[in-house]
């Protein structure tokens, strides 16, 4: 390694040994007032951050080194950047003034900040969690952990490897740790889709991953956190803390329990999904997702908490309707509703503010919005405990005012503190005798010095006495030559003048001593003072964490209200039945993003399990099937997750899977077709449905010839239908009118289509959900107003015609004759026109669109230029 080269300069052979301890880690080396990045580092910070790649000296005749750097101030830019790009940053700072050592600066790896260990504001979305988590790979089952550092919350689960998969997807971690012996199984469920880190095989043993977690947490076992049996989840979670000890995150009192994630408790929603629906991100920049919509939280905890709701929707009967009730006691209740909704916005990011004390990074202006936050609490604390409502009741109950820690923030920080404590004035007056004495002389030392240039001029009668100072022996006591007989003799001459001499006395020495170590005294002082208020904090934690769960909560229902109240949302009926009646529903994105003045148009939607379990909705293109599908799949999730929903009425059948099949979604990267994604997506819902599901599928099929495409999709809704296990609530939107005929086989599968309306040649979408099935897609209409070319849309009409007199009988599903289709050409007489090129369509369209009596020469040499150029002429 380069670190044993003899030609290496002493600071770069330092650089090389602290890089070695952490080779993966891209390092910011701090040099002076920069922190530099050096050799294959230097080139990829340069790329990252946009900033120069230069060389530096290397030492002796070795080559120049490649260095990029910024300054050390910037870091809180710079920083952000590197974590973003999946980068792990070493930070390695000096540890000693450079100002008192004649040697080499010592230097250390102070942090080592990963995408899942950041902790900064400047690097974390304040209304996103910053999961770290690690899986295990074990005999019997597949366990995992998620945990966020700048929350504290931790949470553990096992399963087969597509629930993991599952719970990946609805917690998006930033980081994945994993045992670097297990990289084949990994990489087969999870791609290149996650910043990963793999780590040595002993750390995911029994062994080591539970006398991690037992010496955290202080415990004899894990009973009392309900994951005692979790042998695999256990060790996912040894896996995090370790982790975290080599990233040198050894302060972290406020990871207070390890939960289980009770699989039992939500809907299933699996990425396909959460994708298609659109939960939390849009397909396109231009869309907006549904969290975009109602997404009214005014805290940071209450975004992040809200984000979870949406892809862990509730299935059981009681918490949904509690939630419910809440949202409906805030319409009833405005006054209560406002008062929340003022205190909110004083509180501040609680969760995070208390992680930071817990790691000793918390700023005094964080201390100071930690007493607003819990000043907050209190009138919400007191209107809960008022409220009209059992369970808001019960959370009043629950909240802790932490009153002592609130009263000495307030008594011993000032009301307005600088961000660094090294700043200074953080410490208010009468907390300590000792700062006051020493603010007394720093501040008004000019004061007490001129008291003693009038004392001393009195006692002396010297009257153009005067008190200076310089860098040679501080301060003075100047007297004139006029004067000089009257100098006391116990003043010390120090410098004689032209016209004057310079004394000192022993008073003047130590108020110096005094006045010139104050400032240093005092930052030192005040730094001790705020680091013992710090440390009170922590004990503190586990309570401000529950309060700051509780806010969470409340604002996520807040929220619900003001998107109701915003939209003209109703209170669903949640029960335990299998009926689904959507009276009037609306699609909650799409109603917000139509053009100023264009209304919705509402449809009704009814399934259950013994009359209409399945519709088959036929239609045009564009007439709003998919968004149909959509909405109730949104209505459902929305009435489950405890908010009201865009309809007029609205009764839900519990659901304890939501499955979609919708729209393209192409794997081409990794040489996944169309059809291919379609097929796994079908056989991932058929494998896992469940008669309490609620299943769409949206053109199924289209990957594939249309034959084969009908086939599968009779398939596919006949073991729905009939298959007692999978006997679940489906939409099934299709192009192939052909499936209507199951209505008359089987009982429970009814058909409908999304109207249109025909008028001169012209389709207009009614997109009113009708009963009976469509006969027409009306495609080549959509070709039309989509531009494309008329003799194209004029050609395929033609095609049309002949395929529906082809497929007119009854009973019979032959292949149209491409010989007939072809003699159905116009211009039979040329042989010319033929042949099946559609550039020689537009040639002849081209021709027979010429008047050629009004045609001057000119033009017809135009015109003929012009089909020389449609053919590649030139």
């Amino acid at each position: 390694m380069a670190t044993k080269d003899k030609g290496l300069t002493p600071m770069m052979k330092q650089f090389f040994d602290l890089k070695a301890k952490h080779p993966d880690a891209l390092m910011l080396f701090r040099c002076g007032d920069f922190y530099e990045t050096y050799a294959e580092d230097a080139v990829a910070a340069a790329k990252i951050l946009g900033i120069t790649l230069t060389k530096r000296n290397n030492g002796g005749n070795r080559e120049d080194t490649e260095m990029a750097g910024f300054p050390h101030h910037a870091l809180d830019t710079y920083l952000p950047k590197l974590i973003r790009a999946g980068r792990r940053v070493a930070i390695c700072d000096q540890l000693e003034d450079p100002k008192l050592t004649k040697t080499l600066v010592k230097r250390g790896i102070t942090e080592l900040v990963t995408p899942g260990v950041a902790m900064g504001d400047n690097v974390l979305n304040y209304k996103e969690n910053n999961f770290l988590a690690a899986i295990h790979f074990g005999k019997t089952a597949c366990g995992v952990a998620f945990l966020d550092i700048s929350t504290g919350e931790f949470l553990t689960g096992e399963g087969t490897i597509d629930y993991v998969e599952k719970l990946l997807g609805n917690f998006a971690p930033k980081e994945i740790l994993y045992n670097k012996e297990r990289k084949s199984d990994f990489a087969r469920f999870s791609g290149t889709r996650y910043c990963t880190f793999e780590m040595d095989e002993w750390v995911f043993t029994d062994q080591n991953s539970r006398q991690k977690l037992l010496k955290h947490f202080g415990t004899k076992n894990l009973k009392g956190f309900g994951v005692e049996h979790l042998n695999s989840g256990i060790i996912a979670s040894g896996a995090i803390l370790q982790y975290l000890e080599q990233t040198q995150h050894t302060h972290i009192a406020h990871i207070t329990s390890l939960a289980r994630i009770e699989e039992d408790r939500y809907v299933r929603l699996d990425k396909f999904t959460i994708r298609s629906l659109e939960l939390v991100a849009p397909m396109n920049d231009e869309g907006a997702s549904l969290i975009d919509i109602i997404d009214k939280t005014v805290t940071p905890m209450g975004g992040r908490m809200l984000k979870r709701w949406v892809v862990f929707p509730l299935k059981d009967e009681k918490p949904i309707n509690e939630r419910l009730g809440i949202v409906e006691y805030y319409f009833k209740k405005p006054d209560f509703r406002q008062c929340l909704d003022e205190q909110f916005h004083r509180m501040g990011d609680l969760e995070r503010i208390v992680s930071k004390a817990a790691v000793g990074r918390v700023s005094p202006r964080e201390v100071v919005q930690l007493k607003n936050a819990l000043q907050a609490l209190a009138p919400v604390k007191t209107a809960c405990l008022y409220a009209e409502n059992e369970n808001l009741r019960r959370i009043g109950e629950r909240m802790n005012l932490c009153e002592s820690i609130r009263e000495r923030i307030e008594r011993e920080i000032c009301t307005d503190p600088p961000q660094l404590v090294s700043k200074g004035g953080v410490i208010a007056d009468g907390v300590n005798s000792e700062l006051d004495e020493l603010r007394r002389i720093a501040y008004s030392g000019k004061d007490y010095l001129l008291e003693i240039q009038r004392r001393e001029a009195e006692a002396t009668g010297i009257a153009s006495l005067k008190i200076g100072y310089n860098n040679v022996f501080g301060y003075y006591l100047e007297v004139r030559n006029t004067y000089k007989e009257n100098v006391p003799t116990d003043w010390v001459r120090k410098q004689t003048l032209a016209n004057a001499e310079r004394y000192i006395t022993q008073e003047l020495k130590e108020y110096e001593e005094k006045i010139l170590g104050a400032e240093q005294k005092i930052l030192s002082l005040e730094d001790r003072l705020f680091a013992d208020l710090v440390t009170a904090m922590q004990e503190f934690i586990p309570q401000i964490q529950i309060d700051a769960n509780l806010i969470a909560h409340l604002d996520c229902l807040l929220a619900f209200a003001k998107v109701s109240e915003e939209n003209r949302y109703i209170m669903p009926s949640v029960d335990d039945s299998d009926v689904i009646d959507i009276r009037q529903g609306r699609h909650p994105v799409i109603e917000t993003q139509l053009p100023l003045g264009e209304k919705y148009v509402p449809n009704d939607i009814f399934l259950d399990s013994e009359r209409q379990q399945i519709m088959i909705i036929t239609g045009p293109n564009m007439a709003g099937k998919s968004a149909l599908l959509r909405q109730t799949a949104l209505i459902v999730l929305l009435a489950q997750i405890g908010c009201f929903v865009p309809a007029e009425s609205a009764r839900i059948g519990l659901v304890d899977k939501i499955f979609t099949r919708v729209g393209a979604s192409d794997n081409l990267s990794l040489g996944e077709s169309t059809f291919m994604v379609e097929m796994t997506e079908a056989a991932n819902i058929l494998n896992n449905v469940s008669p309490r599901s609620l299943v769409l599928f949206d053109e199924l099929g289209r990957g594939t010839s249309t034959y084969d495409g009908i086939s599968i999709a009779w398939a596919i809704v006949e073991y729905l239908h009939e298959n007692e296990r999978a006997k679940a609530r489906t939409l099934f939107a299709t192009h192939y009118h052909e499936l209507n005929e199951m209505e008359k086989n089987f009982a429970r599968i009814k058909n409908y289509n999304v109207s249109v309306k025909e008028l001169d040649d012209k389709v207009i979408f009614l997109r009113t959900l009708a009963k009976g099935g469509s006969e027409h897609s009306f495609g080549i209409h959509v070709a039309q107003i989509a531009g494309m070319p008329k003799s194209i849309v004029k050609r395929a009409n033609v095609i049309l015609k002949q395929l529906e007199s082809d497929n007119s009988n009854v009973g019979t599903v032959e292949k149209p004759s491409a010989e007939r289709i072809n003699s159905s050409r116009e211009g039979m007489q040329l042989s010319f026109f033929q042949l099946e090129d559609p550039v020689l369509c537009q040639i002849r369209d081209e021709i027979l669109g010429l008047d050629i009596n009004r045609l001057t020469p000119v033009e017809a040499l135009n015109k003929l230029n012009d089909i020389k150029k449609i053919v590649g002429g030139k």
